[in-house]
């Protein structure tokens, strides 16, 4: 360990999930950013979603940063490498502040962030109907780890000025905790919901023509709502931190040239940001293309198809036979290919949906269906009822083009389909020792150079993802 690091810095925690720390941190960095702050952002476990919306009103890639699947030193390292010009980091928590991986440790919380980064709390609460109760959130939450720095709360969905009085007031006075903002109830704080969670900013873009108007809306609410000179004092209030020796984020020269392309477009952007820098810090050109828009893929030496919602682009994807054709042939001609989650659904030989309404947990409006996608790798993707969320830990069984057999990774799987209709004869590359999976404790459909799985890679946690992908490409 050398140096320090002294960047102000807060963490926006929520009392639960939808206390509405999302759109409150999104403001918070817009209003930032238009003061004329370079605002780093940051997301406390593994969503893609929220932080698309960063990176939207920052400018600048948010970080995701995940105390379970990442040791504390690699928490610091991808923390203090995208600090470069950076006058102050925001990062968002994910659910309840104290919500982990077990009940009795702080394992995968938002709270354990908050200890390795030594880093102040702002409070969200969803104050909707509560007022003196209020205060006694507020207590238990300081009084139930006094090593998580609550320094300030912010009062979300207040009906009226009697409301957030009476509230700030009992906060104040039995807390003795600042109450930094009150947030009214409105609608336009609210996103467009979506299966996996909000829809991302990419999406949204595309395919909203107000969509800039509601993040001026959200910003403007923000401004309004939140003493930000007090947020920035507090943020300035963090103590200072070693700054790690990079390990992680080292460049690597491969044997040649290599050139990876990405799909990305509405239907497939979720990717970690570590995930392709660290692919070009180990030597790759990254070419991006889209496997909704384009006729084909562009020339390469290998293939990263990520997550996403190929089941609600399903007409345009089965529509596209050309880029479907060319990508089945890039696989049997051996290209080293490696899809996740979306990714191995668009691989499949199809996907069938389910019609709005019979599904659970804001399930999204589909077109009923059955789509012919690329079929790459066997089996066909059921839309359905499904919901799987989870840590998943395991390791390969067989080389593959991410890694060889025997080595270990955590990662995770969050989707709302399963394969079906799995020949017995189908090889896995991954078996699993936690998580679903694709079959039983079996992931990542093997066939030839195409690897193709539920589980979401992080590379800071999975170190050897990028240069053995790049390397694999190289042979």
């Amino acid at each position: 360990m050398t140096d320090k690091l002294e960047i102000p810095r807060i963490l926006i925690a929520g009392d639960r999930s939808s206390a509405g720390k999302t759109t409150i941190s999104i403001g918070i960095m817009s209003v930032l950013r238009e003061m004329g702050y370079e605002v780093q952002p940051y997301k406390v476990g593994l969503d893609f979603i929220d932080p698309s919306y960063h990176t939207e009103v920052t400018g600048r890639y948010s970080r995701n940063i995940d105390g379970y699947l990442m040791s504390e030193r690699a928490v610091l390292e991808v923390f203090s490498h995208a600090l470069d010009g950076a006058d102050i980091a925001i990062i968002e928590g994910v659910r309840g502040l104290y919500e982990g991986l077990e009940a009795t440790s702080d394992t995968g919380s938002t709270a354990q962030i908050a200890k390795i980064l030594k880093c102040p709390v702002v409070l969200v609460i969803n104050a909707r109907s509560i007022t003196r109760s209020s205060a006694a959130l507020v207590s238990g939450y300081k009084s139930f780890d006094p090593e998580v720095n609550i320094v300030g709360v912010i009062l979300n969905n207040i009906g009226s000025s009697r409301h957030a009085e009476k509230a700030m007031t009992a906060i104040e006075t039995y807390t003795n905790t600042p109450v930094i903002g009150i947030i009214p109830r409105n609608d336009s704080m609210k996103i467009s919901m979506r299966h996996l969670g909000l829809v991302p900013a990419l999406e949204g873009r595309r395919r909203r023509s107000d969509f800039d108007e509601n993040l001026g809306k959200i910003k403007d609410i923000i401004k309004e709502g939140i003493d930000i000179q007090r947020l920035i004092s507090l943020a300035g209030s963090a103590n200072s931190i070693q700054k790690p020796v990079e390990e992680i984020f080292k460049p690597f020269s491969p044997k040649k040239a290599v050139r990876i392309g990405v799909a990305l477009d509405e239907a497939f952007n979720f990717y970690y940001r570590d995930n392709l820098e660290l692919l070009e810090l180990a030597g790759a050109e990254l070419v991006y293309f889209s496997p909704v828009n384009d006729s084909s893929m562009p020339d390469m030496d290998g293939l990263y198809i990520g997550g996403g919602y190929p089941e609600l682009f399903a007409q345009e994807l089965e529509d596209n036979e050309s880029m479907k054709e060319s990508i089945r042939k890039a696989s049997e001609d051996g290209m080293p290919i490696y899809a996740e989650c979306g990714g191995l659904m668009y691989l499949t030989q199809e996907i069938t949906t389910q019609i709005l309404g019979t599904g659970n947990y804001h399930m999204a409006e589909m077109e009923g269906g059955t789509f012919r996608m690329v079929g790459a790798v066997p089996g066909k993707t059921l839309m359905g009822h499904k919901r799987v969320v989870s840590y998943n830990t395991g390791s390969f069984v067989k080389d593959n083009v991410i890694g060889n057999r025997g080595a270990r990774f955590t990662a995770h799987e969050f989707h709302h389909s399963e394969i079906v209709d799995i020949p017995p004869d189908t090889t896995f590359a991954i078996r699993l020792e936690r998580g679903t999976g694709i079959k039983g404790e079996l992931d990542g459909i093997l066939v030839r150079n195409t690897m193709a799985a539920y589980a979401h890679l992080h590379a800071a946690s999975y170190t050897g993802f990028a240069r053995s992908f790049v390397s694999f490409c190289c042979k």
